[in-house]
């Protein structure tokens, strides 16, 4: 849209400004006959403005105006906008930049929980503490899928027991083969042999 183009819309705009003006402040029988025909007439020329022209006009006007200085991501990346569809968008991006813990849809922590119930399991000491915690977390996945209070979907699965079970086994395993070799403590004296080699 050229200069001269933007610049004619703009006289319309304030010539329609006016024209209401003039009409609310009331007048005779002649004026508003007047301003009736220059209101028809303003709204033929509207018509034939194309949409594109009109937007492109109201964007220039607006950065002339300064609206479009200061914006948070004015020169970076628009976050997030080369990466697939995910409907929890909204709930992620909440607990993100409000940093929650422990809030939200089921579904959703779970997913976390899910994510990170490896690493809590390496944590425990015994089989019995293992299978405990699997079984904690299959009756919050099943007590969740039973749950019809909205909100995404449930997909996260139950945990094997017994494969969880040897999972942790192996790695526990693994880690103690990776582990470096404890070296030997050495002898301690005795508080009594420490004083006698001192008072010779």
């Amino acid at each position: 849209m050229g200069s001269g183009a933007a610049g004619e819309f703009k006289r319309r705009m304030e010539r329609g400004a006016e024209l209401r003006a003039v009409l609310a402040s009331g007048g005779t029988a002649q004026e508003d006959a007047e301003l009736a025909a220059a209101e028809e007439e303003d709204r033929q020329k509207r018509k034939k403005i194309d949409d594109a022209a009109r937007v492109e006009y109201l964007i220039r006007d607006a950065m002339a105006q300064g609206k479009f200085d200061n914006l948070k991501y004015a020169g970076k990346p628009i976050p997030g906008l080369g990466e697939g569809y995910d409907p929890d968008w909204w709930v992620k991006g909440l607990i993100q930049r409000e940093h929650l813990t422990g809030l939200g849809p089921k579904a959703i922590l779970l997913r976390t929980e899910d994510a990170e119930l490896d690493s809590r399991l390496d944590a425990q000491y015994s089989e019995k503490q293992v299978r405990d915690l699997v079984a904690d977390f299959n009756a919050r996945v099943i007590d969740a899928r039973r749950q019809l209070q909205g909100g995404p979907p449930v997909i996260t699965k139950t945990r094997d027991a017994d494969a969880e079970v040897q999972c942790w086994k192996e790695r526990r395993a693994a880690r103690a083969a990776a582990a470096p070799p404890e070296p030997e403590p050495e002898p301690t004296r005795r508080w009594w042999r420490h004083l006698w080699s001192g008072s010779t």
